[in-house]
């Protein structure tokens, strides 16, 4: 008898914490209280959805206990969101609000994955479809439509993110849940990510240390994936885009499927682009190849769900020098880039009934190599290498042999994992305590060596805190890092800090949202500040590390202040970021092989300005978006003089307009005005750089075609044909145009 009660004890228990929950709801709209069809309904934390039927209804399955934030959203309403406890049995009803200001989704980038206006941090948003309707070639290329963020350029092929005034290592890349580790400490080492199955773009803007340590002092860039399909669904997409200026295009075909427990997804991708073109000349060696493929395994039942992706980018980059060959032929000359990046992620929860277990690891193998001229017959060692520098010497346009041997050839392999508990609510308070940490290895197997083989291991502990209350809410946390470096086995160093932040958010008057955030950022020396000898090729100059440097240290103040109301939206956003020891570059006047020495020097800089704009839709005129905002940053020294690479002041003026029509649907059309100001606060070893204006426009629309939607995106960029050098690209000094009028086609085709 006491064995069955116990055997029927057991059996009720594992019932209560594998039980298996059902959401059934339904949504309408305020004016009428007509039903809503094909309105998204989306679980953020479990990654789950649907879309309602025809008569505004849906139902999810497979739904663990405990309490579970709901985003509700569609374009024309107020996106709602509502903390839902399970086990619940009644029919969900929810009433949708018309509103002329566009939709909001979560934002993932911060701890708790709240909607930016519940959100305590100020966070852009962009996705990245919308980057790509205005005609971007690349991610690196559509990111600097995002407010405060620029793109350090070598062509069009080569990218980085600086996010205001700052930029490689300062700039931590997250994607697929995982820090992306690629040798970010060259100037022409690109992100290594194709915009194909990526969904949006979340930007840190400043000191980021408490949520992802070392190396977001200067801000974060988180690429979040595509999303799996719809609960039992199945889609299958075709898309192309092709750039009249490089004669080139993009194309990617992908298919993913959900079912009860499991869902998959797989995308491959393939870009083709010739030498980018200027009014008087093709800029030789601006061409490359790239080719992606990235794969997506998710299953759930009852109390965990887990999620497996992996991402396989191969790009072949041609590294220009000087204006040579004028032809459209796309395989990359001597110089080039040949790399080959590996991105293995796995993102697991265990649900408990009132709290949950976060659990994310990441590894990845970055193969780096780069051929210049007369390199023959190296022994490859079986491993690969690349450089993040290149010749800036004339080339003679010579074709790549295949038996060459790279000349520089790097091995960065990196393994990473996120441990989060989230603690049951108490209160008005959600609270978060974590581990994070890192092994790293970096290897060569060229000839040349510009940074030694070195381990790196960090680990950090933290604790965050969102308090909300009826008229305020209030994040604050703190965290402790450690580094350790070991360098050929030989040389030792200890690097730590600690660090915190507080934010409040709270209306100041009606419809004026304010947020302040006070945060303290770090970042440890990277191996090329340390230890770095030898010719960088890229820059021509002769690199020596200084293996006594500190950690550089920061804190930063933010104020955003942003009014809304049914016509019309303004924005101020404004910080100041001190840094103590900024690690820079400075040459010592000796030479060596003729290349000028350069070595690494700390000092204190200040870098500070904002971005400010207003959004202008008027009511009942809905369809009518007039758009502006204007973007500065200034950095310094101590002693005054101007950091290096820091973007020139922008004003960007937009003209929007929106309509559905029977045959056409989520239709729009555009002009847009950029005006960059003159930069003439320039370091030392930099020029002055003009001013220009670029002129742009582009329309789109999806139109049914045999049942299926097809979407076809117009783009033309730099209307005018203008000549310009932007200051921060590095083809700057040799005084080489950045592209000129680029007209892009873009089809999307969903089966």
């Amino acid at each position: 008898m006491k064995t069955t009660t116990a055997v029927v004890l057991f059996l009720l228990i594992a019932q209560s914490v594998f039980s298996q929950n059902i959401l059934k709801g339904e949504i309408i709209e305020s004016n009428n209280n007509q039903a809503l069809a094909f309105v998204n309904v989306y679980f953020p934390q479990l990654e789950k959805g649907t879309v309602t039927d025809d008569n505004g209804k849906f139902q999810m399955s497979n739904i663990p206990n405990g309490t579970h934030k709901l985003v509700v959203s569609s374009v024309g309403f107020e996106t709602y969101s509502i903390n839902i406890t399970f086990p619940v049995s009644e029919v969900l009803k929810i009433i949708l609000q018309p509103s002329a200001i566009e939709m909001e989704e979560v934002i993932i980038s911060t701890p708790f994955h709240k909607l930016q206006s519940e959100n305590v941090m100020k966070v852009e948003r962009q996705s990245v479809k919308e980057l790509k309707s205005r005609g971007a070639i690349n991610l690196a290329d559509g990111i600097t439509n995002i407010a405060g963020v620029s793109s350090l350029s070598t062509g069009v092929s080569i990218g980085k993110p600086v996010i205001r005034g700052l930029s490689s290592n300062r700039v931590l890349v997250y994607t697929q849940g995982v820090r992306l580790e690629n040798q970010q400490y060259g100037d022409e080492h690109g992100l290594g990510i194709n915009d194909a199955g990526i969904e949006s773009v979340e930007v840190i803007k400043g000191p980021a240390s408490l949520l992802y340590g070392s190396d977001a002092l200067g801000g974060v860039l988180y690429l979040n994936p595509e999303r799996f399909a719809t609960e039992n669904a199945s889609e299958a997409t075709i898309s192309g885009t092709y750039f009249s200026n490089t004669q080139g295009y993009n194309s990617s075909a992908a298919f993913k499927s959900s079912g009860d427990h499991f869902k998959f997804l797989f995308r491959g991708s393939v870009a083709e682009h010739s030498d980018y073109e200027t009014t008087d000349y093709r800029v030789t060696n601006t061409r490359f190849r790239e080719q992606d493929f990235k794969a997506g395994l998710g299953y759930q039942k009852h109390q965990f769900k887990t999620e497996l992706r992996y991402n396989i980018n191969r790009s072949k980059l041609g590294i220009p020098e000087a204006i040579g060959i004028q032809d459209t032929n796309t395989t990359p000359l001597e110089l080039f880039q040949e790399i080959t990046n590996h991105i293995f992620s796995s993102k697991s929860t265990i649900f408990f009934n009132n709290s949950s277990l976060d659990v994310t690891l990441g590894y990845i193998y970055n193969d780096r190599k780069e051929f210049e001229d007369h390199h023959h017959g190296e022994e490859d060692h079986d491993e690969d290498h690349d450089d993040d520098d290149h010749d800036e010497e004339d080339h003679d346009d010579e074709v790549h042999s295949e038996d060459e041997a790279p000349a520089l050839h790097m091995k960065l392999k990196t393994f990473n994992y996120n441990v989060r508990y989230n603690l049951p609510e108490i209160g008005r308070f959600e609270t978060i305590v974590g581990v994070q940490g890192m092994n790293q290895a970096n290897t060569n197997y060229g000839e040349e060596l510009l940074i030694p083989d070195a381990i790196t291991n960090d680990i950090g502990i933290l604790a965050t805190s969102h308090i909300h209350f009826d008229k305020i809410d209030i994040q604050l946390g703190a965290r402790y890092d450690y580094r350790h470096i070991n360098i050929n086995s030989q040389i030792d160093r200890d690097f730590n800090s600690f660090n915190g932040a507080l934010g409040i958010k709270t209306n100041l008057f009606h419809k004026v949202t304010a947020r302040f955030n006070l945060a303290s950022g770090f970042r440890a020396p990277n191996l090329s500040e340390l230890a770095s000898d030898g010719t960088h090729e890229g820059t021509n100059r002769y690199e020596i590390g200084n293996i006594d440097l500190k950690n550089e240290q920061n804190f930063q103040v933010d104020l955003a202040l942003e009014f809304k109301n049914e016509h019309v939206e303004v924005f101020a956003n404004l910080f100041y970021n001190q840094i103590n020891d900024y690690i820079f570059l400075s040459p010592n006047g000796e030479f060596i092989d003729d290349d000028p020495v350069f070595v690494y020097l700390q000092d204190n800089a200040r870098l500070y300005g904002g971005e400010f704009g207003f959004h202008f839709h008027p009511h009942p005129l809905d369809w009518l978006h007039v758009e502006s905002s204007f973007e500065t940053v200034i950095g310094q020294l101590d002693d005054d003089t101007h950091l290096p690479l820091i973007p020139a002041n922008s004003l960007h003026n937009t003209l929007r307009v929106e309509f559905n029509k029977d045959w056409i649907q989520n239709s729009y059309s555009f002009i847009k005005y950029s005006y960059t100001f003159d930069q003439n606060n320039v370091s030392d070893f930099e020029s002055n750089t003009a001013g220009y204006g670029l002129l742009s426009a582009g329309l789109g629309g999806t139109f049914q075609l045999f049942k299926n939607d097809l979407e076809v995106t117009i783009a033309a960029n730099n209307i005018a044909n203008t000549t310009y050098v932007s200051h921060l690209s590095r083809l700057k000094s040799d005084n080489i145009f950045n592209i000129g009028r680029n007209i892009s086609l873009g089809l999307n085709y969903t089966l």
